[in-house]
């Protein structure tokens, strides 16, 4: 989805028409006569490199360096984000990863503490500024001290001032309430949050969107919509960067912003990376763009619930709602300019780009049918298709697996619940072969 144009989608139908004896042609794409409700690669463990962005600038310099990689799912260890093309309409995300031992998760906040959230680490430096001292006149002399007073009821440490002067005191006790509301408007709105516990072994969920309930938790949007005055930056030489989008993700937002319940334009794009802004570990990074990290490691598991509605438009990508992911240094640097990890030296994904994965994917306007392709130096694309989902939500589950070297793309009961935790039989059932045999596509990648 890096790219659509039509040498691409041809080299790989051809490679594919193969993997069905009976598969037909349809403008140009191979498909096998039955969808199916899951596709599964394995074989993922084979080691290559790719060339990663070395130097990049606003004049045009952009120079590459090989980098290897090797494991039993690379390079798609490294950080991916997820990216949603219209018409499409995002219901609710969950990612996982392993936890790494027992600790308690915050259920997150509502759209009313949306921006608190996304800059949770912010609000949680200036509550810890914010002191609760008590200034008051007590005999002609000044005194400090620590406020131990929460309201009626609550135990206190602080002895009752002397009568003469109890006026003084509270006052200047209410005042220093009263200076700090900002703290335990903070603190309440954590606390409020009930906890659950992941053990050691289960899967945490690291980030969750609900279109419905206005949570994001997480996560952060973004979109291709750099511009120098909201966020992000444009120029002549590359475009437009990473922008933060904004709540119907069609163009740039000064701040991070929840998504709203909508449907997402056939023009628009939406982009959700984690909520870890860039370090050094990034890599490169296009001077100016909003920049953050996608989710990483060897086993992660990524539940959607998505709806892809027919629009009957027309023209360029037109009703071809998409829903893939992107080694997160792609979109970095220019997800769409030459100056990105996705090709390999020959301009091409299977020449050694650093790792595309076509999830659910429209190739044509209008089409019901949407296919899954890996893009890669191993990389494959299988001509299994699924349904695409035009007139009621589905839920999909996306899983990489280290210990099977397998990547899992597989279609959910209604009422699958997407909880805060995943056990490992969970994570199995997951990956395990759907049992209808007509329903289930093996894929394996080439050596």
């Amino acid at each position: 989805m890096k790219y659509s144009t039509a040498l691409v989608v041809a080299a790989a139908s051809v490679a594919n028409a193969g993997f069905c004896s009976d598969a037909f042609e349809e403008f140009g794409n191979f498909f096998c006569p039955n969808a199916v409700k899951q596709i599964k690669y394995s074989g993922l463990d084979i080691a290559g490199k790719y060339r990663a962005v070395d130097k990049m600038d606003n004049s045009g310099t952009c120079t590459f360096k090989d980098k290897d990689y090797s494991g039993p799912i690379a390079p798609f260890d490294e950080d991916l984000t997820l990216h949603f093309r219209g018409p499409l309409e995002l219901k609710s995300l969950a990612v996982y990863t392993p936890s790494k031992g027992k600790r308690d998760l915050p259920k997150p906040h509502s759209k009313r503490h949306g921006h608190q959230h996304l800059h949770k680490k912010h609000h949680e430096h200036q509550a810890e500024k914010r002191a609760d001292i008590v200034t008051a006149v007590i005999d002609g002399v000044t005194q400090t001290w620590e406020n131990n007073w929460f309201g009626p009821g609550a135990a206190t440490a602080t002895p009752d001032p002397t009568p003469a002067v109890a006026a003084t005191v509270e006052v200047a006790a209410a005042n220093a309430v009263d200076s700090s509301k900002g703290s335990s408007a903070a603190t309440s709105s954590k606390s409020s949050s009930s906890s659950s516990s992941v053990a050691a072994g289960d899967y945490e969920r690291t980030a969750y969107y609900s279109a419905k309930d206005q949570v994001a938790d997480g996560l952060v949007f973004l979109g291709n919509y750099g511009d120098p005055a909201i966020s992000g930056t444009w120029d002549t030489v590359w475009g437009s960067s990473l922008a933060y989008a904004n709540e119907d993700g069609t163009k740039a937002a000064a701040s991070p912003t929840v998504l709203k319940d909508c449907r997402i334009d056939d023009s628009s794009e939406v982009i959700i990376a984690s909520d870890q802004e860039c370090d050094e570990s990034c890599g490169t990074v296009r001077p100016g763009s909003v920049a953050y990290k996608g989710f990483e490691g060897a086993n992660k598991v990524f539940l959607a619930e998505l709806s892809m509605p027919l629009s009957n438009k027309i023209g360029w990508n037109a009703d071809m709602p998409a829903f893939w992911m992107l080694n997160g240094a792609i979109p970095r640097t220019g997800q769409y300019s030459k100056c990105s990890c996705w090709s390999g030296d020959n301009a091409s994904p299977q020449e050694g780009g650093c790792g595309e994965a076509d999830i659910i994917e429209v190739l044509r306007s209008g089409d019901t049918k949407a296919k899954s392709t890996f893009h890669f130096a191993a990389g494959t694309g299988d001509s299994h298709y699924f349904d695409r989902p035009t007139d009621s939500p589905i839920k999909v589950a996306v899983v990489f697996q280290a210990s099977s070297s397998t990547a899992s793309i597989k279609i959910l009961d209604d009422d699958y619940d997407f909880a805060t935790s995943l056990t490992p039989d969970q994570v199995d059932d997951l990956v395990n072969d759907e049992k209808e045999l007509n329903l289930f596509s093996l894929m394996t990648f080439s050596r």
